[in-house]
């Protein structure tokens, strides 16, 4: 007899990743510099507001969870905030003549706002649709390998699409608006709403202190925090390593296409290690690669263009079990133990998400300058310190994270 099962929505789920991810990447990289040469716009002032919007943003994201735990479906609300961010894309890149304080601040609120409501329902909704473990553990490959794709596009339309970065930059936020809406209406009909438990009368805060009171969810929790900074802190300081230690400024974004491109690559290689060997040492596996690849680059100097670029894929193949294997897990933990918390859980994964980049960049940037390196440095020792804190600090960070995986491997 002839099988009439849906196909898995693997493919239609995961390209919904794409936009999300492409989205993130301006706001962190294009929009201080885009805004900072605006008449009347301050370095100082830019970066008050950003760090304000941001701060409010993550705080925000275990209440969004909350919230989206009892409002609407994940379907609606993934379709409401698209076209959201999609708005509010547009007129962050493509700012008019005297946009001014109020106009950036306003822009990123719904920007942060609506990619907040949008990634932390995408991501519980691939936990409730998921199946099985091996299930899940392929949404959410798919999810991450799109939006690995998503990095890497937004990364080069923006000097492809104009002759100056602010001229890119607009036509970026139109094309981005463009896709996202497109895929929203090719992705989301047809996708099932999941399995979806109803959620506890709870208010707020109790709800969300009660999900960090579960062991296997703040032992993950806590694990994916030690790793992430440790991810985290060569992200702050690729450009540097590259620019000083390197010492080619100009294949900085080679080396960045090749590190994303082999973490997309890598996802399906993770997915069977994991049916193989389980998601805690798959994903230790994963750590083991990092901390290898990052012993050898504390050995790299000027002109070693060919052995970073191999250092970039190897980090690349690593980034992909971080990036599969830790949510994968979670939704396991969802399936069996939080029903009804989907959206609570993945609002503090997504704050966690976040701090850690914050962190990261309050760590190494300060400890770079106390060892007395600043960008454009020559001198030895300095260099020294760069390295150091590109290779060495992640390579401790790593080890930590992955003792404490390896002793809690059972539990989560």
């Amino acid at each position: 007899m002839r099988d009439e099962r849906p196909a898995p929505p693997t493919l239609r789920y995961g390209l919904l990743g794409l936009p999300l991810a492409f989205a993130a990447l301006p706001v962190y990289v294009h929009v201080p510099k885009l805004y900072a040469d605006q008449p009347g716009l301050s370095l100082g002032l830019v970066g008050g507001i950003l760090l304000a919007t941001r701060s409010v943003d993550a705080l925000a994201d275990p209440f969004i969870g909350w919230a989206s735990d009892r409002w609407l479906s994940r379907k609606i609300l993934v379709l409401v905030a698209l076209p959201l961010l999609a708005l509010g894309m547009t007129g962050l890149l493509a700012p008019p003549a005297g946009a001014g304080p109020v106009w950036l601040a306003s822009l990123l609120v719904l920007v942060t706002l609506a990619y907040s409501v949008a990634a932390i329902n995408h991501s519980a909704w691939g936990a409730e649709l998921g199946g099985d473990s091996d299930g899940r553990t392929r949404l959410v490959a798919s999810r991450e390998g799109f939006g690995l794709m998503g990095v890497v596009l937004a990364a080069a339309l923006p000097g492809l699409l104009g002759d100056t970065l602010r001229e890119g930059l607009a036509w970026t936020g139109w094309l981005f608006a463009a896709g996202a809406v497109l895929l929203a209406l090719v992705c989301l009909p047809p996708l099932p709403v999941g399995e979806r438990h109803p959620a506890s009368a709870e208010a707020a805060w109790p709800a969300l202190r009660r999900a960090l009171t579960d062991r296997s969810f703040a032992a993950l929790l806590g694990v994916f925090a030690l790793n992430g900074i440790a991810a985290a802190v060569p992200a702050s300081t690729v450009l540097f390593f590259v620019a000083d230690v390197i010492q080619r400024e100009d294949l900085a974004g080679l080396f960045l296409a090749a590190y994303f491109t082999a973490g997309a690559a890598g996802l399906p290689l993770w997915v069977r290690l994991a049916r193989r060997l389980g998601k805690p040492l798959a994903w230790l596996a994963g750590m083991g690669l990092a901390v290898v690849v990052f012993a050898w680059a504390w050995t790299l100097g000027p002109g070693d263009v060919k052995p970073y670029l191999v250092l970039c894929v190897l980090s690349g193949l690593a980034l992909g079990a971080d990036l599969a294997l830790p949510p994968a897990l979670l939704a396991d933990q969802l399936a069996v133990r939080e029903a009804g918390r989907a959206g609570a859980c993945f609002g503090w994964w997504t704050f966690v998400t976040k701090a850690n980049l914050a962190l990261a960049a309050g760590l190494a940037l300060p400890l770079l300058g106390s060892l007395g390196y600043v960008p454009g440095s020559r001198d030895p020792a300095a260099l020294s310190a760069l390295a150091g804190v590109y290779a060495v600090l992640p390579l401790i960070l790593k080890l930590v994270a992955g003792v404490a995986l390896w002793r809690l491997r059972k539990s989560i």
